[in-house]
């Protein structure tokens, strides 16, 4: 494999019109993140120097999206074709010398290896492409080859019958000498039926001029584009599919695996058990030998090994599940830390808070974080309980080994070992319920009779 330094370029800027959406194609979501974020996540695997993303269509938008990342976004204020696109890149790689290597934004399911295989061939052509067998051509360009030698790719509407036979078709990734591409694509023409500057023509240029050009093969399902809502759907279909079958081979166990959901980073360890309609967001870690009840859904949460959470429960970012801890059915956590062994069964929210170890919070208890501009703070000492329908106004201590009372609305500090009882003392009127009654139900004759 070459060993010269490598640059991305992923063509970002097309509309996607047929998506029928205000947002860019390219950050509809797939797995839980933007569906450019699986092509660069491939592209990374490559380990390069520089990554290149040309922007069109919602430019805004992409850029923002891909803020955090290592990218440098290029503008193609008028959307040419592919070539003109790839040409936009010709100044950020100006001083560049190595291999460039063009991906779709839109195209997320290439592997690793298939990228590897690329860069490899670079060693025997000065243009490689990546091709693929296609049951059903149709619209895809063909490779016109002879040998192991790639002469030409051609658009399906400008193709002959003949050509129109193959089945050898194009992905449109392409690997080829950074400056030398831009050359090639300086050739390039709109002489075609779309009135376009196709990357596709590089082959052929390349040929011409008495370079090596060839290409290198996956699977169709790898080059599978997106462009509408039905083939979105469809690759999140093949996204959960492939997930699916990973966990299994992992040692999961899952009782209904076409219910459970994940993200492209959920991450979960043997012998975890995830039971049906389960829904995995971004960044959720599972342990080993954790239990996720039914209908639960997780979202940047961590739950550590012998926890069990759901069925019905929400975990939002944030949420620190410690080893053996429970949360059950109807409990949202979100920004708290559950530590060793506590629990907090039902009917709960927890939110930026901290249970101690072996606490037990009662139904019902509302952690009260928010003033409306601040978030604060809960802190549950450990084998504290809370009793139900205890509201814990923060920012509030609870000592450990200390109770509430059920019903308490809690707004002072509890010390270590205390009883706290905050509610209003209970008066009994001696037969006003009868009393009280009866005239409702006269009232509501004379409200009929009138």
């Amino acid at each position: 494999m070459s060993t010269r330094p490598v640059a991305l370029i992923i063509l970002a800027a097309g509309q996607g019109t047929r998506m029928n959406s205000d947002l860019p194609k390219v950050l509809h979501p797939l797995g839980g993140v933007p569906m450019i974020e699986h092509s660069l996540a491939s592209g990374l695997s490559l380990e390069p120097a520089r990554v290149v993303v040309i922007t069109g269509h919602g430019a805004d938008q992409v850029e923002a999206a891909l803020a955090d990342h290592p990218v440098i976004c290029i503008r193609q204020n008028e959307q040419l074709g592919t070539g003109h696109a790839v040409a936009q890149a010709r100044a950020a790689l100006a001083d560049f010398a190595g291999d460039a290597v063009v991906l779709f934004g839109d195209t997320p399911f290439v592997s690793e290896d298939s990228l590897t295989k690329l860069i490899a061939a670079r060693a025997d052509h000065d243009v490689v492409v990546l091709g693929f067998e296609a049951d059903t051509p149709a619209r895809y360009g063909r490779l016109v080859t002879k040998g192991t030698a790639l002469h030409k790719i051609v658009e399906a509407t400008d193709a002959t019958p003949d050509e129109l036979a193959i089945t050898l078709c194009n992905s449109g990734l392409m690997a080829a000498d950074a400056a030398q591409l831009f050359d090639l694509l300086e050739q390039v023409d709109n002489a075609n039926a779309a009135g376009e500057y196709y990357l596709t023509d590089v082959p052929a240029l390349a040929h011409k001029a008495g370079l090596k050009a060839g290409y290198v093969t996956c699977t169709e399902a790898e080059t599978l584009g997106i462009n509408s809502r039905a083939e979105l759907a469809r690759a999140e279909g093949i996204f959960q599919a492939t997930r699916r079958a990973e966990m299994l081979d992992l040692g999961v166990t899952m009782h209904a695996p076409e219910t459970v959901y994940f993200a492209h980073d959920t991450y979960i360890g043997r012998d975890a058990v995830i039971e049906p309609y389960v829904v995995f967001g971004p960044n959720v870690t599972v342990e080993s030998g954790a239990h996720i009840r039914a209908f639960s859904h997780l979202e940047g949460a961590h739950v550590s090994q012998g926890a069990v959470v759901g069925p019905y429960a929400r975990l939002r970012p944030g949420a620190e599940i410690d080893n053996g801890a429970r949360i059950g059915n109807f409990v949202e956590v979100k920004s708290a830390q559950i530590q060793e062994g506590a629990k907090v069964n039902h009917l709960s929210y927890i939110g930026d808070a901290t249970i101690g170890e072996g606490a037990n919070i009662g139904a019902g208890t509302i952690t009260c974080n928010y003033d409306g501009v601040f978030k604060h703070h809960t802190e549950v000492g450990a084998r504290a309980f809370i009793g139900s329908n205890t509201m814990l106004v923060a920012p509030v201590t609870i000592g450990a080994d200390a109770l509430t009372a059920s019903g308490s609305v809690i707004t002072e500090n509890v010390p270590e070992g205390a009883l706290a009882v905050a509610r209003g003392r209970q008066e009994n009127k001696a037969g006003l319920a009868t009393r009280l009654r009866a005239r409702l139900l006269a009232l509501k004759e004379k409200t009929k009779k009138g």
